[in-house]
Order: structure tokens, then sequence, then C-alpha cells
């Protein structure tokens, strides 16, 4: 066994590389507060679909002794699917809160969807977690939705992240490959061990290849988890002497795990180090022997690798199998020890005097309870009966229940703390990402940060089947957008269009309204939905006045504006449809759901600029692409400020209206599709028949943005464990990389509707893909003249 030796030059390598990757201003950890606040984790579950996130939380709720036996995806018995159709198809379709207590911990953890489709659900648990466990397909590596959760994390600013590889019992699981993905797709430049996989006891299993894991070695703890054939565990600690350890007492002295327990160990103290001057100090105090590395304590380990999860210096990373129940409880274990408790991520945490503040992160409707707000509180106390003040709809609310749900069943409770996720019943306004405080007067204070859908990106129209159907309808669609706000409805020349994420959405849709609002309707064809630019014409001056009568008097309200194609390196904005709406100061004009209040001159012109740009005068699309600027505007002292909605809306559409029509843009999706390399040829004839774009033939796994990258972060410094630990990949490589190919391309939506039905036809059943939104492009001129005949206006 060859020993790695800890010599000082060494360490004042890793010191120098430390100060070097580490900036200062850090802000540190909370140690002091109310017990129950520092005791407290909200974190998410997060994943590419099927990657065993529900899984996972079925067998947290089994070995906290919630569930006396673990339901299963397959067998639709979960407690956190219980929608129908979510127990029909095996997918997760709304984030689930449960809360759960392992040893002296609550977590508030939230299960949330994987397949993009259902974005919305984990944008809105983004906004209010403080950690995230992502799990990896321990055979398929990363995906293309495991780095569209990741950037969802990064927008809200959460931090403290941990890996689960999942999935280790499969056949061609590989710990090394899902390490270097994680490197190769730059999720984390530092990802760390904490635990490795132990896939059998028994050394030949390795040398027969045999897929499976028997145990875990926790290299935090120097200890090692076996589990039995009934699934029970034992704990067995690690010898602390490089001699004793390779004798053989806990595992046979060949086993090809044993040469890699001590450089495991040794490079996740030193990455530990990089991140803080104390514990360098701690490992520079060490004797200078093989085994000094394997006397240090875990409670000096951790609250330095807690400090350095938080602040996402480094990446812990976890392994097991979720179904097998093997790693759970180190995953519990890990998250209360490393993320951070509510008084964590606050720069300023509240005071227990501090007036009542929460954000509405989710709404739902239940036939029984009625409408259900999910909050989570920021700071005071809520309490039954309460009554608030919702500063973004600027309406009084009073609560009625206050509930924490256990998936589908609810337990009442008589208050909510700081810190705390829980579910209102009784608010009759709230919609997803509002504000409520305790009073108008603390309604003075900014609103929290919103949450902002994803652009829709396909549309069906709705159709009642009797006119007695229509106000049903349009009351069932309109409470199915409070409760999924990244469904959009519009009508559009009296006809009801809902816009959504993806052909499965709009499904779930579907089926919502006919299950849950029992309603009479049918569903037209689904199209994906088109969008126009600036026109290109000369435009001569346009009158920034509008005349209209108000109080049985004519009256003039001003509003000058500017307006322009935005320029290739400009960003639009996700809330204004890909524009950039600014004031004259250039600031982002804030446009909200809710309706302004009477004195809002900025949130009625806000709404103007949002009615004139939902509809084309030209083709009724929705505008895009567009900067507009608010110069300038002016009313009569004696008449409201809601007379400027209209003004804006006339003046902008009589400008949208000379200017003609602009260019059409339509929807693109990244494509990777996984086959056989026999097939691949009709496959990529296949795409670029249907106007596709092949950007890369590759072997093995890539992410759908490779093609942006600059190559991944390097391993050097990481202990990232070989092959030869994962046994089942070294045997199924032969037969499966080599002659699997992945084709990356990039396609208008429209064309690829039907795909899946195409790929399994070329591909005889074996292929799969994964797309992804790759955002609206204009299109040429033979397809405008396509898309104008498709809507009826060629």
């Amino acid at each position: 066994m060859q020993l790695p030796w800890r010599q000082c030059a060494r360490l004042s390598t890793l010191k120098a590389r430390r100060k070097a990757t580490v900036g200062d201003g850090r802000r540190g950890v909370a140690t002091s507060g109310q017990e129950n606040t520092n005791k407290l984790r909200n974190m998410a579950l997060m994943a590419h679909i099927d990657s065993g996130k529900t899984t996972l939380t079925e067998s947290i709720l089994l070995k906290s002794s919630y569930l006396s036996s673990a339901g299963s995806v397959d067998t639709g018995s979960t407690t956190t699917d219980f929608l129908p159709a979510e127990r029909e198809r095996g997918i997760t379709i709304q984030s689930a809160s449960v809360p759960v207590r392992w040893k002296d911990w609550t977590f508030n953890l939230i299960d949330t969807p994987g397949h993009a489709d259902f974005g919305m659900e984990v944008e809105s648990a983004s906004r209010v977690v403080d950690g995230a466990v992502v799990l990896i397909d321990s055979v398929e590596g990363v995906e293309a939705q495991t780095k569209g959760v990741w950037r969802q994390l990064d927008r809200y600013g959460v931090k403290a992240r941990m890996m689960f590889l999942n999935k280790l019992d499969r056949a061609g699981a590989s710990v090394h490959s899902s390490l270097m993905s994680i490197l190769a797709h730059r999720l984390h430049p530092r990802p760390v061990m904490l635990t490795l996989p132990v896939a059998s006891f028994d050394t030949q299993d390795y040398l027969q290849g045999e897929p499976g894991i028997q145990g875990v070695v926790d290299l935090v703890n120097w200890n090692i988890h076996k589990w039995d054939e009934k699934g029970k565990s034992t704990k067995h600690s690690l010898p602390t002497d490089v001699e004793e350890l390779s004798s053989g007492t806990l595992l046979p002295s060949d086993h090809p795990l044993l040469p890699h327990l001590l450089p495991a160990r040794t490079s996740l103290l030193e990455n530990v180090s990089m991140c803080s001057e104390d514990f360098m100090e701690t490992l520079l105090d060490l004797p200078s022997s093989p085994s000094a590395y394997l006397t240090v304590q875990p409670s000096t380990i951790i609250p330095h690798l807690r400090a350095a999860t938080i602040r996402s210096d480094l990446l812990p990373v976890l392994c097991g199998s979720a179904f097998k129940h093997i790693g759970t409880e180190l995953v519990m274990d890990y998250v209360g020890a490393l993320f951070p408790s509510p008084l964590d991520v606050d720069a300023s945490p509240p005071k227990p005097t501090d007036p009542l503040r929460m954000l509405a992160w989710k709404v739902w409707w239940d036939e029984r309870k009625g409408w259900m707000t999910f909050v989570r509180v920021y700071s005071g106390t809520l309490t039954r009966q309460s009554v608030l003040y919702n500063t973004s709809s600027h309406e009084k609310e009073r609560v009625s229940k206050l509930l924490l749900l256990y998936g589908s069943d609810a337990k009442e409770v008589d208050s909510l703390p700081f810190g705390s996720v829980g579910v209102l019943v009784g608010l009759r306004y709230t919609r997803t990402g509002d504000t409520l405080v305790a009073n108008q007067q603390a309604a003075k204070a900014q609103c929290m940060r919103d949450i902002v859908p994803p652009p829709p990106v396909m549309t069906a129209s709705v159709l009642p089947r009797s006119h007695a159907d229509l106000q049903p309808v349009e009351a069932a669609l309109q409470a199915l957008v409070r409760t999924d706000p990244s469904v959009r409805v519009e009508t559009n020349e009296g006809q009801i269009l809902a816009h959504g994420l993806g052909a499965l959405h709009l499904e779930i849709v579907e089926g919502r309204l006919r299950d849950e609002w029992n309603v009479n309707f049918e569903f037209g064809a689904r199209r994906v939905s088109y969008r126009e630019g600036f026109g290109s014409a000369v435009v001569s001056p346009v009158p920034t006045s509008w005349l209209m009568e108000h109080g049985g008097k004519q009256i003039e309200a001003t509003v000058e504006l500017s307006i322009r194609p935005l320029e290739p390196d400009e960003q639009g904005d996700p809330v204004w449809n890909g524009n950039l709406i600014v004031n004259k100061d250039d600031q982002p004009l804030v446009l909200s759901e809710s309706a302004p209040t009477q004195h809002d001159a900025w949130g009625h012109i806000a709404r103007g600029i949002s009615t004139a740009l939902s509809s084309s005068p030209h083709t009724s699309l929705v505008m895009t692409h567009l900067h507009v600027k608010v110069h300038s505007f002016d009313h009569p002292r004696d008449a409201p400020p809601v007379v400027l909605a209209g003004a804006t809306a006339r003046i902008l559409r009589d400008w949208l209206r000379k200017a003609g029509m602009g260019p059409i843009f339509e929807p693109y999706i990244k494509l990777k599709v996984n086959v056989y390399e026999d097939s691949m040829g009709k496959i990529v004839k296949d795409i670029t028949e249907h106007g596709g774009e092949i950007l890369d033939l590759a072997s093995g796994s890539m992410d759908l943005e490779g093609d942006d990258e600059v190559g991944g972060y390097p391993s050097d410094a990481l202990f990232v464990p070989p092959e030869s630990l994962s046994p089942s990949s070294m045997a199924s490589s032969d037969h499966t990389t080599a002659l699997r190919r992945s084709i990356h391309a990039i396609a208008p939506l429209s064309r690829m509707l039907d795909f899946s039905n195409r790929l399994r036809a070329l591909s005889g059943g074996h292929g799969v893909f994964e797309m992804e939104n790759a955002g609206f492009r204009p299109v040429a001129e033979d397809r405008r003249l396509e898309i104008l005949k498709e809507i009826g206006r060629a």
C-alpha cells in the first residue's frame, strides 16, 4: 500500500493555493439565536428526471420513522407524488414540501420535478430554500436538467449544495465517471468525496465486474457502514493506524478499496484546509507520521467543512442507492451538519421583535381545503387568524388555518416562526411570488424578490363545448394560472389560448381542468408560440399625447417613448417576454402580476406597455426583442394616473403599426440524442430535414451546452476514485460506450413535436433524447411565409 507523506513544503504550497483561490470578506456562520431556528434546514431535492429524487424522499421518510414502509414510484404509492397524473405517469409534476425530524434537526424538505416542462415548480422552490441536494444517476452522469436546476439555484443565490451519486446498484454505474462529469460540465471546481462506495465486501465480485453496493465508507467520521441482505446496516470504526488499516480487519487485505482510503481522506482534509486558515494550522501542527491524517477528529473537521459548504467553496459529494436505502442516513446527517440554518444565510438575521414578513412561493387548490398558499417566514412569527397585507396586490388577507403538509396529509399548527415553511388556508388574492406583511405600515419596505416564470413555448386553443361552458372554463383557467404562473392565458380574436412550457405541460393542464375543475371543453391542436420583432420601416414622429374622456370632460395624457430593436449583446427580460423596458434613468421597469395602486403612475405605464406588446397590430403575435424607453409622462392633476395606461398602450401601438411588420421569431430547442452507431446516420438526416443544425457528434455523455463551454475544470488536487471501485462500469464499457453515440443539435421546436415517434421508428426503439429551451430565434423568409400562412396572416 503506497502511503502519501505529508511534508511542510507540500502544505506550504497548499497554503499559497488557498490564498490565491479564496477571497476575504466572507460572512461567518451563525452560532447564536433561537435553538429551533439553528436546527432548521430548508432544503430541496433536485435533479434530472428519473434520477431518484422521489425515491430518496421516500427513503428519508422511512429512515426518519415517518413511514413504516417506503412507497414506490412504480406502484404509485409515494408520499409526495399523490396527484393522479403523477401516479399514473410515474413522474413528479408539482413540488411537495414535507417537514422531517432527524436527530435534533428539522428539515423542510421539498421534492421537486425533474422534467423541464415543470421548471416553474423548481423555480419557486429555489427561491425559498437555503440548500439543495442535487442527485446524479451514476450511470448517466450529469444530464440536461441537472445543469438546468444548477442554473436556477445560481439565479436565486442558493450557495450550499451537495451531490448524491445515486443508483450505484445498477450495472454500468461509475463514481469515477460521475465525478468527472461534474468537472467536465463545470458545475463546481472543487467537488470533494465525503463517502466512498463499497460495491462488495468480496474481492471476487470486483474481479467479475458484479454491479452493486453493499457499504459506504464515511471519510469524515472515518467509519464504514455495511448493509446485509435484509437491508439492515451496521457501523464499524476504521483503524487510525496505517498498518492496522491495511491488515484486512474490516476489508480483505486484497480488497481494491484499501489502497485508496488514505489518499481519499488526505485529499478531503487538504481541500478543506485550502478554505480555512485555522484548519490548515491544525494540519501543520500534526506529527510527521503516515497515520497523522487518520487521527483528525470529525468534530475538528466539520465546522470548517460546513463553513466552506455554506460559502460554496467546496461541493460535498456522497454516494449510495436510494432504492436500497443505502447512504440515506448519511445524506440526512450531512444535510444537518453542513447546510445553513435560516440564521446563516441572512446578512443581518432578524430580531424576534421584527415585524412579520413572508413570501408566497406556491399556490395550490384543494377541493376540500380550498386555496392553499405555501409560504416561507422571513421575519416575525405568524399565528392563526392573523390579518395580513399583500404588498403585491395591495389587498388585506385573513388566515383561517396554518398547516404543515406531509404530501397530501395536513397537520394543523398554532404558529409558524421565523424560518418556517408552511401552508396558509383562506387567502383569496395571493399569487406565487407575492410578499405578505403584518400591516400596511410594514408594506413600506420593499417587496421581496419575485419568482419569474420561464417563458412559454407552446400553445393550445381551449374550446368550450357550449356557450354555457364559457364562463366556467374561463374561471377554471384563471384559477389554474394562479396555481401555475408558467401557464399563460389570453383571448385572441375571441379564441382562448393557453400557453405552456411544452407538450407534456399542456397535457397536464388539460387533465387538471377536467379532473380538478370539472369543466367541459376541448383542446385544439398544439402549436408553438411564435413572436414578432420590431419593424424596419422609417417611422415619422408619432404623437406623444392621447385625448380621452374622463369624468365628463376631455383630458390629455402625454407619454414620450423611444423604441428600437435589441442589440445582439443586449439581454431581454423574461418578465417582459424578451423585451427590455426601461425608464428615463435606464432602470428596468417593474411589471407586477397584480393591478397597480391608484397613485402608482409607473405601474400604470408598465401595464399599458404590456398590453401593447402582448399583441402585434400586424400578426396578433407577442412582440419580442424590443428596447422601449419611457422618457417622460404627464397627465392633468385632477385625473388619476390610470389614464396613463390607456395613453401608453395607444401611443406604443401607433409606433408598432407605423414601423411595419418585423421579423418573426420561433422557439428553438437544444437536442441531445443517444443512439447506437448503426442508426446515427438516419437520425442526423431526419434532424437536418426538419430544419435542425448538427452541432457535434460525440461518443459518451456531453452536455447540451457543451459547445458553449471552454473545457471543464481540472481534477488536480482532487481525489477522483478510479474506475476499478465501480466494477460493473468496467465490464459494461466494452459493449455500451463503444457503440453508442451522442448527436447534439439545435432545431425549431415546431418541427420536433413528433420527434419521439420518429426516433423510435428510426432507432428500433433504442434511441433516447433530451431537449431544453434554446430561446427564440428569427426565421428565414421562406419559413416566415409558412408561419404567416399557419396563423392566417398571409
